[in-house]
């Protein structure tokens, strides 16, 4: 199978090495120092105490690769314009598209029902490049449960989780998906198929669209962020809210926020990605995670207080440094 990594910083990086091992084809679009690094060393996992390394081809040009059967787009989201630009040398036909990334995706509305269907998220995807450059029937969707991180450029660390959920943007099964859960489960990862996608990437995001932002801007780890009282009691109040709104567009979320806070402090002294980006002055991918939300809470009438508070105060504080696009005059 040939699969191209679009996108080889932590969860892309060690899905692409993982993938070799198992026998696939890889290859890699990257650029700078990642780009040198994987021409002159290959892509190299570090896995407890042992470091394992594959050859791949690598371009910054998607077209001196060309079609794939699976690329396996690992970007934050705000790169996916991007990559939108730039990827249809690797679509082909035959292709599947696997996106495994943090938040809502653009394609979320697609497995919603009649209701939702075709509707655009502006927030995600403001222009419709990314939807008009890869088809929904050829993307299938991937919830990541796993902590990664770039040592160097090329030289990625798995710390711990193996689980990948898979299921088609459609939000029904497939034997494709099927298939991509067998190749995964040879590769060496937890991978299971979900009946709808919308559900794993609406309760993976029910958690981590407060500790983000939060710790962005407070600097603190989760666990600080939920010893807090008030801090604890506002994000409460957030998650009621995108509870609410999951409820209506049919995604119920049985828990309490309350179970959610027990499972996070558990990690213990976990700092978010989002402040990682903050502390390496990247920018944050705050629409795909909170501004996303608040856009569903609008298209179900569902009112959003608390939210907008999030995000106000996020998006101010990533603007302030650089982080976030400028408020248009």
């Amino acid at each position: 199978m040939k699969v191209c990594i679009y996108g080889a910083g932590a969860i892309g990086g060690w899905i692409g090495v993982k993938l070799a091992q198992a026998g696939c084809d890889v290859s890699v679009v990257a650029r700078g120092a990642t780009l040198d690094a994987l021409q002159t060393h290959g892509l190299r996992l570090v896995e407890q105490d042992a470091t394992h390394e594959v050859q791949v081809r690598t371009s910054a040009a998607p077209a001196d690769l060309g079609p794939q059967d699976l690329v396996v787009i690992a970007v934050k989201a705000p790169a996916m314009e991007s990559v939108a630009a730039h990827i249809a040398p690797l679509i082909g036909s035959h292709t599947t598209v696997l996106t495994a990334m943090n938040g809502v995706p653009w394609w979320f509305c697609e497995g919603l029902g009649d209701a939702f269907a075709g509707r655009r998220l502006a927030s995600v995807d403001p222009h419709g490049a990314i939807a008009a450059a890869i088809p929904v029937a050829q993307t299938v969707g991937c919830v990541v449960h796993a902590s990664c991180f770039v040592e160097a450029p090329g030289v990625i660390r798995h710390r711990q989780g193996k689980g990948l959920i898979l299921g088609e943007a459609s939000g029904k099964p497939s034997e494709r998906v099927e298939s991509l859960v067998e190749l995964l489960a040879q590769a060496g990862f937890d991978a299971s198929m979900s009946r709808q996608i919308q559900r794993d990437v609406w309760f993976k995001l029910w958690g981590n669209m407060t500790m983000n932002p939060i710790s962005a801007i407070t600097g603190a780890t989760t666990d600080r962020i939920l010893s807090d009282d008030l801090v604890r009691d506002f994000v409460t109040q957030v998650m009621l809210e995108a509870k609410e709104i999951g409820a209506r567009f049919g995604i119920a979320i049985e828990q309490e926020p309350a179970d959610r806070h027990a499972v996070t402090l558990k990690l213990g002294a976990m700092k978010t990605s989002m402040l990682q980006d903050v502390e390496a002055r990247k920018a944050v991918e705050l629409d795909a995670l909170v501004t996303s939300v608040q856009e569903l809470g609008a298209m179900t009438g569902v009112p959003t207080p608390f939210t907008n508070a999030l995000l106000g105060l996020a998006r101010l504080h990533a603007r302030t440094l650089g982080l976030y696009p400028a408020q248009s005059q």
